[in-house]
């Protein structure tokens, strides 16, 4: 693979007119597909096999034009001190505000709280529902503003107005994150490589990787319905990738010019040993992210290969736009050691043979193997202990910050109707096999009223046909708590005894059932994900490294460093410690997506570190030095590169804490955390100590296996000269090692 990568590199360095327009032609052609593209929603939220889905499905049969998944609406009125909601001038407000609300195309129903028994028991608060025929994230813009503007109108009549349920639900704002990223990202560069230019390089292919990947899938939203949601993941993953790939090789082509080389040949070079750790790397981070399918949630499959495509974009510029630019640059890219004269004069440093940091430290811990090694090991399972305590849920309108309207209608339905009134449960009982369907329905809500945690049952609502009915339950608590869980499954376990007895089959739906749902399906998914990212990767990094240990060294610092990361987020997001300092309004629940989503994200990027610092050592032992001498002469030349890497990493995720939304602020916080904990102490701390004391031994591999194995040569071994060989083997009696 080294000798296939290093001629594309010479290619590109020589052709780099033919390769920048290619380039630019791909950027033009997604741009202009995104651009003529008819606009698309943000994705449908399907998930097939559950009981909440399979509820919804019956009633789009057996309830035409019902929309049983559209968009739900409660615009919440409170009186003002003193008054009643019953009051005449209370009520024409209201009235006036309900007929606004009917008037929206793509509004179903609204339901008068006069007529509809919805107002509290002290008269101060009511809420008018209102459904709609679409889902709350493809609903229209002007439906929302309709629904603000109805609001806002009974606000000038004097009364509390606040809205409440999904119909307001959009997709997070990210611009900003984005921006704060690549501004970090740029200073760390600069002060990586001492040069503009350089430093440049990493950013403008990363922007043209992500600008691709985004149009393309913008271009093809509307037939493969895509979401604001699969873009949002594919930039962010793509961003990330991105820069790290072009700096390992812009980081790997400074290196091959300070020992000398022509510029052509260091391209070619730089592309053929850091090119294939490149390659290797973002196979580990597609894996990560098509294996998103095993969850069997359509959106996540669809955000997952999306996200893949980006990477494999990623991958393919690094490799060929780079050296092409390092082809336009000349001589205004330095030599590692250099600066440019902006940024330090462009000479060499005075104390050019001073050991650079990553050689004082990986030096430090080879001395200090099983000091470091436990160090790291008792920090991480320390940090690990809280998600011992780990509860999973999705977020609601009550885990929205309080100056939300969402939040204020939920706290206002709390006030006035009990907590469980914000989560209710849609029970449909299928009686078309029954011979008593009514007595069917009757029968499922005497048993729902006999349980515990129920305050309402309303009467069973049939279709026009009668074989089908909905009933409507009132928790007792709110809804993301483990009593209304425990509600549902105790509906869901009368069913079987209802069906026995009466031939009618009983389904418990609605968003809080969905939740449930959903949280379970991702539940059951983690394990058997983490075994096919885990394993697919291991065999590949067998196949990098040629070895054993290596590799299962490297998946078990990963798992160590993902537990650590969940464990901090249960402590601020659940727990709430250094909430304040966080911006954290409300604890509870860790979003159910979250435990997977890190595992696809933070494996992928973990491993780009892992193969881009162990190659580097695997390439000095290969080419002749001892096991130990090889971990300090890895971090002499990858340290640094890692290092910029993971810093950029973090700033980008950091940016996302600052988001008014729970779920995103959780995202990223807990994938900054996590590549914290991953770049700075397990590939810093943890790799080099372990590989010290394996010695010669972490390189093992059974002879039968490395028959078998192909010879992908990532250290670039064929690209070594006959000269270059003498000078590290003067005997001629070292070859390519097979321990």
């Amino acid at each position: 693979m080294a000798t296939f990568l290093y001629r594309i590199g010479r290619l590109a360095f020589r052709r780099r007119h033919f390769v920048a327009l290619i380039w630019v032609a791909l950027l033009t052609l997604a741009g202009v597909g995104a651009a003529s593209a008819p606009a698309a929603g943000n994705s449908s939220f399907s998930i097939p096999g559950t009981e909440a889905q399979k509820a919804f499905d019956l009633l789009e049969q057996r309830f035409p034009g019902m929309s049983a998944d559209g968009a739900t609406a409660r615009v919440v009125f409170k009186a003002p001190h003193g008054e009643k909601m019953t009051d005449a001038d209370n009520k024409a407000a209201v009235k006036k505000t309900v007929k606004e609300l009917r008037s929206g195309s793509e509004v179903v129903s609204v339901a008068d709280p006069y007529v509809g028994h919805a107002v509290s028991k002290d008269g101060t608060i009511a809420y008018a529902s209102v459904k709609y025929k679409v889902s709350g994230m493809e609903l229209e813009d002007s439906s929302r503003d309709a629904l603000k503007e109805a609001a806002q109108d009974a606000r000038h009549a004097g009364l509390t107005v606040e809205i409440g349920g999904d119909a307001l639900q959009t997709a997070p704002e990210t611009g900003s994150s984005e921006v704060i990223g690549l501004a970090v990202a740029a200073v760390v560069l600069v002060i990586t490589f001492g040069s503009l230019l350089a430093a440049g390089f990493p950013l403008l292919t990363a922007v043209i990787g992500v600008g691709i990947g985004v149009s393309t899938i913008t271009a093809l939203a509307n037939a493969l319905d895509l979401g604001t949601t699969t873009s949002t993941l594919a930039s962010m993953i793509g961003l990330a990738v991105g820069i790290d790939y072009a700096l390992f090789i812009v980081s790997r082509y400074r290196s091959e010019l300070a020992e000398g080389r022509e510029r052509e040949e260091a391209a070619g070079r730089a592309v053929g040993t850091a090119g294939s750790a490149v390659v290797f790397a973002g196979l580990t981070v597609v894996i990560a992210l098509v294996g998103l399918s095993v969850v069997n949630i359509p959106m996540l499959t669809k955000m997952g290969v999306a996200a893949a495509g980006t990477v494999a974009i990623a991958v393919l510029i690094a490799l060929t736009l780079i050296p092409a630019l390092l082809g336009y640059a000349g001589r205004w890219i330095k030599p590692a050691g250099e600066k440019s004269k902006l940024l330090g004069g462009g000479r060499r440093p005075k104390q050019a043979d001073r050991p650079n940091m990553g050689t004082r430290w990986a030096s430090f811990v080879v001395r200090r193997p099983v000091a470091v090694l436990l160090l790291g090991v008792i920090g991480l399972g320390a940090a690990a202990v809280p998600a011992a305590s780990l509860e999973l849920g999705l977020p609601d309108d009550g885990s929205q910050p309080v100056s939300t309207t969402q939040r204020r209608a939920y706290d206002l339905l709390s006030d006035g109707f009990g907590p469980g009134f914000n989560g209710p449960l849609m029970v449909v009982v299928d009686a078309k096999g029954s011979d008593d369907p009514k007595a069917a329905f009757t029968k499922v809500g005497d048993e729902i009223k006999g349980l515990k945690d129920v305050v309402t049952v309303t009467p069973a609502a049939p279709n026009k046909a009668g074989d089908t009915a909905t009933i409507t339950v009132i928790p007792d608590s709110k809804p993301s708590s483990t009593t209304t869980e425990d509600l549902v499954h105790a509906i869901r376990g009368k069913g079987a005894d209802i069906t026995s007895a009466t031939d009618a089959k009983v389904l418990v739906t609605g968003s809080t059932a969905m939740n449930i749902d959903v949280s379970q399906r991702l539940n059951d998914a983690l394990l058997p994900y983490l075994a096919l990212v885990v394993g697919l990767a291991f065999l590949l990094l067998i196949v990098v490294f040629r070895s054993i240990l290596v590799p299962l060294k490297a998946a078990l610092g990963f798992l160590l460093s993902v537990m650590a990361a969940l464990g901090a987020v249960v402590a601020v997001f659940q727990w709430g410690w250094l909430s304040g300092l966080m911006n954290v309004e409300e604890t509870g629940p860790v979003m159910s997506m979250m435990p997977i989503f890190m595992v696809g994200v933070v494996f992928g990027l973990a491993m780009d570190y892992e193969v881009f610092l162990v190659t580097r050592m695997r390439e000095a032992y290969v080419h002749g030095e001892k096991a130990a001498q090889a971990v300090v002469t890895g971090f002499k030349h990858g340290a640094r590169v890692v290092t910029a890497a993971a810093v950029i990493m973090i700033a980008v995720f950091s940016g996302f804490i600052g988001s008014s939304e729970s779920m995103v602020k959780m995202i990223g916080f807990g994938l900054a955390v996590a590549v914290f904990f991953d770049a700075f102490i397990v590939r810093m701390a943890i790799v080099p100590a372990v590989l010290a004391l394996l010695g010669r031994k972490a390189w093992w591999l059974p002879k039968w296996l490395d028959r078998a194995l192909p010879n992908v040569d990532v250290e670039g071994e064929g690209l070594r000269t006959a000269e270059e060989r003498r000078d590290t083997d003067p005997d001629g009696e070292r070859e390519l090692v097979r321990v």
